[in-house]
């Protein structure tokens, strides 16, 4: 006699675990891209690519090179869009005012 042996979808917390990972290094993957000037704050803004879906727009600002949290602050204040404003929950009257005020090249 054979017994097939079904096996078991992982564990719901370990599915989680692997999903925030995926997301976790496709972001860091992304902000290095901004940070070599490969990709633009803006595109990503406007685009708002899955692996920037639950990231603060602070967070995106200030992984361009020379921008810190100082000069994020003023510029969030000039549009007014909170810092910790996750870019998935942004308007596109947000969007595109946010994408207008960051550098194009």
């Amino acid at each position: 006699m054979t017994q097939t042996v079904s096996k078991a979808p992982a564990p719901q917390h370990l599915r989680a675990l692997e999903r925030a990972n995926t997301v976790r290094l496709a972001r860091a993957e992304l902000k290095r891209r901004i940070a070599a000037g490969d990709t633009l704050a803006a595109e990503v803004v406007v685009e708002s690519p899955w692996e920037a879906q639950s990231m603060t727009v602070s967070d995106l600002i200030t992984s361009q090179r020379r921008w810190g949290r100082a000069r994020c602050r003023r510029l969030l204040q000039s549009i007014p869009i909170s810092e910790q404003k996750t870019i998935g929950s942004m308007t596109e009257r947000q969007r595109q005012a946010l994408a207008a005020a960051l550098p194009s090249a």
